[in-house]
């Protein structure tokens, strides 16, 4: 298979522990013929809260409305470490993906004809839980339709392709933790990368994506804040949309 862009690295975070997950996103590469690069992942859990590092308390609090939880604190430090071993390495550019995702077999020739086909791109979401209102900037020869949503957050960091210079700005701008990974990752008017998403998604989740490794619902619902405590997360949420919108727009 002729890859366009073959100088292209493909990361896969797995904690030590998850030695099933690894096993079956292996065979799938294996099957396809993609060289995948394994990330030991960041188990948040296993942290003492005094010891987390680069992490805004306060900050999180109001943007989110509720505490940061243990499983949200190693998944930011998990991805910032495997955006960090491909800025240690010789590739151009990157997929970073989590374990629980079903690869497919063209993902890198895809994923390779997306980087191409914008030039400006530094990060693209290659999975997202929605893509409403959707603005087209490229499509590619194999028909993937890349540009930004008006409406957001998409949700999700289980698979986006990074260029070299969207994870220097990535490892810079967001060194300090103010939201969770995926939704600080979308948030390309804060952290300076140019982010772009595709409207159809590149992957699918895999079975193991119903056994959550940071948090139930339950888990969310109990640490949320109430009432006139909500408030300045409303109002940042409020000023949020109106920038994402810009940025969809304008850039």
């Amino acid at each position: 298979m002729a890859i366009p862009f073959p100088n292209i690295g493909i990361y896969v975070i797995n904690l030590d522990r998850c030695v099933e997950r690894w096993s079956a996103i292996r065979s799938q590469a294996r099957r396809y013929g993609i060289p995948i690069i394994r990330v030991p992942a960041i188990d948040g859990r296993e942290i003492a809260p005094e010891d987390y590092v680069d992490v805004d308390r306060m900050s999180f609090l109001r943007h989110g409305g509720r505490q940061l939880l243990p499983g949200e604190y190693g998944c930011y430090r998990s991805h910032l470490r495997a955006i960090s071993t491909f800025l240690g390495s010789s590739f151009d550019a990157a997929i970073i993906m989590e374990d629980d995702v079903e690869m497919a077999c063209d993902l890198v020739e895809r994923a390779s004809q997306i980087i191409d086909a914008v030039d400006e791109a530094d990060v693209i979401k290659l999975f997202n839980h929605r893509s409403r209102a959707f603005r087209r900037a490229a499509t590619t020869a194999l028909g993937d339709e890349v540009g930004r949503c008006l409406h957001g957050p998409q949700g999700s960091a289980a698979c986006y392709a990074v260029t070299r210079r969207g994870a220097q700005r990535i490892a810079t701008s967001m060194k300090t933790m103010t939201y969770p990974f995926d939704a600080a990752l979308e948030r390309g008017w804060f952290h300076g990368a140019n982010v772009f998403t595709v409207r159809q998604n590149l992957v699918n989740l895999g079975p193991f994506s119903k056994i959550t490794q940071i948090a139930t619902r339950d888990d969310y619902r109990a640490i949320k804040t109430n009432g006139l405590k909500r408030l300045p997360t409303h109002l940042l949420r409020m000023l949020d949309f109106s920038r994402r919108v810009k940025y969809a727009l304008v850039g």
